[in-house]
């Protein structure tokens, strides 16, 4: 059961969340929660207001550290700072554009932190929205509109509020497990904000490979899709053996050296680079120390 302390903790996350959404009503829907709740909350009310759960999967999304936990501090390494670059060109210009690149380099970290920092900016993992009306809906809900109603409105009303708003940017991870009526929707909530939205689509190979595959076969609604996310794969790691070693070892340094740790050699060689396993050293650190107070 989480203590006073933790849901403090928490709470204020949500009071530093709230001045990237519009209206606390819109924060509420997004929070998975209902505004009376999230006024008690802003109040100062911990007790009884939420379900463990509900503080949890607030604490998730926000990124807030929690007991022994230690927030992942954001370094500047290449995958960070080129991602980072696309989505402000993205986001600033109402653009579109794909990337394709290995697992474990940071893809996931940076787009989640670009959007915890910017206004009108929401991330999707496309695993867990697979379908057209999942997929739609969990997009709306980051918005903070209302996703519970049919399915026509729900669409039409994140049309509407895409249109209304400054400069949206809607990041999609995991694209490459979008089923082919979510990639068709895809294309037609494009058309609909044309201009008026940024997009970046996220995905390891399997994303390349899926849209090459349906490229070649004529599949509806792939050409037509790749040419708006600007018809190439952008990429970040090196070609070549030895200069994709050198990029991860560089990288593993760099987010060891910001979160405070020495034993680089050491942290490679139980990550074999993955920075993603590197997040999870870190907490498992954290909290041995936590653990020896």
């Amino acid at each position: 059961m989480l203590n006073i302390t933790i849901k403090q903790q928490i709470a204020n996350g949500l009071k530093a969340e709230l001045a990237k959404f519009p209206s606390a009503k819109k924060m509420a829907v997004a929070m998975g929660i209902n505004p009376a709740q999230l006024s008690r909350i802003m109040k100062g009310e911990t007790d009884g207001v939420l379900s463990d759960a509900n503080w949890l999967g607030i604490a998730r999304r926000l990124n807030v550290a929690i007991g022994a936990q230690q927030p992942i501090v954001a370094a500047s390494t290449p995958t960070y700072e080129y991602i980072t670059a696309q989505l402000e060109m993205c986001q600033n210009g109402s653009l579109s554009a794909m990337l394709c690149d290995y697992a474990g380099i940071g893809k996931t970290f940076t787009a989640r932190h670009y959007v915890r920092q910017h206004k009108n900016a929401i991330y999707v993992d496309c695993s867990q929205a697979k379908s057209k009306q999942k997929l739609i809906m969990a997009i709306a809900k980051e918005f903070g509109v209302d996703y519970t109603g049919r399915y026509s409105d729900v669409y039409a009303d994140l049309v509407y509020y895409l249109r209304s708003i400054e400069r949206p940017l809607i990041v999609l991870d995991e694209a490459g497990d979008l089923d082919y009526p979510a990639t068709l929707e895809l294309k037609a909530l494009w058309n609909a904000t044309e201009y008026l939205c940024g997009w970046y689509l996220m995905g390891a190979d399997g994303l390349k490979a899926k849209f090459d595959r349906q490229l070649h076969n004529k599949k509806v609604g792939y050409a037509e899709l790749f040419r708006r996310f600007g018809e190439r794969y952008q990429r970040i790691t090196p070609e070549g053996k030895e200069a994709m070693e050198e990029f991860k070892r560089r990288q593993i340094a760099i987010v060891a050296k910001a979160n405070g740790l020495t034993n680089v050699q050491e942290l490679y060689h139980k990550t074999q680079g993955s920075l993603t396993r590197l997040y999870i050293e870190i907490q498992k650190l954290t909290q041995a120390a936590y653990g020896t107070q």
